[in-house]
């Protein structure tokens, strides 16, 4: 393992860690939205602009130190972060157990079918109510989940289709994907330089393969658990058990 200078580039102290961590998170929001991309998608969402309260509320709280844990996930779900601005940000998790309660506003050109509601939202991520139901059950309170652990997503766009269908970044189009992967992959190096976390665990395979390349010569561990989404049958089958298994079996967890 080849080790590096976290700090560089950036002020690590514990007083600057939020305010690097939102300035990174400005930076990639800024890049994502100058993109473009075609049909068949009709629909961009950047919760990093019109939920940034609520993400900005989410830092303050999730980043005030150095970590142990970074767990990383793919991009926002329609129903989580999308709405909430909060990585995996199923509602009930972000609102009552975070304690989320910034006003959330709505994108430019917003799909009939995919409103944004905010924190008024009744439709439930089951992506985030796993994840974050899994820490709620381990810790006490979600400030003792982020005194050792931080949530990101590589990419902070939500990509729909005509009909409404979600498109994951990993169907893009090379052209397309090119210029979106290299500002995700900068952001996430800046993350974990800021936070200096011993672990990286991935949350599904194209998470696992960003990490791998966009830390690659940092001195962090990459691990990685079953992605919790419904479509994948093994997640169905007590995702939170086997998580937290994957994670005790690679050290991450005691």
């Amino acid at each position: 393992m080849i080790y590096v200078c976290f700090s560089k580039g950036f002020n690590t102290g514990s007083v600057s860690i939020p305010k690097n961590i939102t300035a990174a998170a400005r930076k990639l929001s800024t890049t994502c939205s100058a993109l473009r991309f075609k049909d068949p998608i009709t629909h961009v969402y950047n919760p990093l602009e019109y939920a940034w309260a609520a993400h900005e509320q989410y830092i303050s709280q999730a980043a005030t130190g150095k970590k142990k844990v970074v767990f990383l996930g793919m991009n926002p779900g329609p129903f989580g972060m999308a709405q909430t601005g909060v990585p995996f940000g199923e509602i009930a998790a972000v609102r009552d157990w975070i304690g989320i309660n910034a006003t959330i506003g709505r994108p430019a050109k917003e799909h009939p079918k995919r409103p944004i509601e905010g924190l008024d939202c009744k439709r439930s991520e089951v992506s985030g109510r796993r994840l974050w139901g899994l820490f709620a059950k381990r810790f006490d309170s979600a400030t003792d989940f982020f005194q050792d652990h931080f949530i990101a997503n590589h990419c902070p766009l939500v990509f729909m289709e005509e009909t409404g269908r979600n498109r994951t970044p990993d169907k893009l189009p090379v052209t397309e994907a090119s210029p979106l992967m290299e500002a995700c992959d900068t952001h996430l190096r800046s993350v974990v330089e800021i936070l200096e976390p011993e672990w990286l665990v991935a949350v599904g395979g194209f998470a696992e393969k960003r990490a791998s390349i966009a830390l690659n010569g940092l001195e962090v561990r990459i691990g990685k658990v079953l992605h919790p989404s419904p479509a994948s049958p093994a997640a169905n089958r007590g995702w939170a058990e086997q998580a937290a298994k994957q994670m005790k079996a690679q050290g991450i967890w005691p």
